[in-house]
């Protein structure tokens, strides 16, 4: 099984990072209102880009990491422009 961190830019042009095994089943979740409360209000959705991982470990570890960056280090990172 894979586990994937994703990026979604929101309708406000804010980020939301999260974490998940399905990333298309998710963003549908979003869409439809039944994501994270952050998202939940904030259409439309567009997903950014993900990085995938071996271990759920490793993705909740990046995920965290992630979290703390600003949103042009999220951006970068995510879409491969720099390394975690």
């Amino acid at each position: 099984m894979s586990h994937f961190v994703y990026l979604l830019r929101c309708g406000d042009n804010t980020l939301y990072t999260g974490y998940t095994t399905d990333i298309k089943r998710r963003l549908g979740q979003h869409q439809r209102g039944k994501g994270a409360k952050y998202t939940r209000g904030r259409c439309p959705l567009s997903l950014v880009g993900y990085l995938q991982f071996a271990s759920r470990g490793e993705a909740l570890a990046a995920e965290a990491r992630i979290k703390t960056f600003s949103p042009r280090k999220k951006v970068e990172v995510i879409v491969g422009a720099r390394e975690l």
